[in-house]
């Protein structure tokens, strides 16, 4: 199977990674999760060319995970705005900074901490069950086939 394929597998995690699974895409998720709108400032964030970030985030639009918002008339420009589908992206973006905080951070420890508003604690988030609260553990789960009764 060809990568350009990948979107079309029965596969929720593969068609994800149709979208997103560009080390690019990923980079300018994190910065649009971190208050960056403008195509100029991503750029000098990320230090990408000019064409491969105009890609990535005509790709993040094309799926409605960004949204182009003008905000100068003269002259007409743009900044890049989280929709609902993008900020549901979070989970993933805080997942995958976890796992570098933990793995891989060095003896500096995270190089930014996240500071919970409500409670002002600094945390490391967890997925938890909806349910019963408890924290998820992939030895806990299981797959439940799609022709599976209840």
């Amino acid at each position: 199977m060809r990568w350009k394929d990948i979107g079309d597998v029965d596969c929720s995690v593969a068609r994800t990674l149709s979208v997103i699974g560009d080390r690019w895409t990923m980079l300018v998720l994190r910065d649009a999760f971190l208050g960056v709108r403008r195509f100029e400032e991503f750029q000098n964030d990320l230090g990408v060319s000019r064409h491969l970030l105009a890609d990535r985030l005509g790709t993040l639009v094309e799926h409605g995970i960004l949204e182009r918002r003008p905000y100068s008339e003269r002259p007409l420009r743009h900044e890049y705005r989280l929709t609902a589908k993008g900020l549901d992206l979070y989970p993933v973006i805080i997942s995958i900074a976890g796992w570098g905080d933990r793995w891989m951070a060095g003896e500096d420890g995270p190089p930014l901490p996240l500071r919970h508003r409500s409670c002002g604690e600094i945390i490391a988030p967890a997925l938890t069950c909806p349910c019963c609260g408890e924290r998820i553990d992939p030895r806990q789960m299981t797959p439940v086939s799609r022709t599976a009764s209840p």
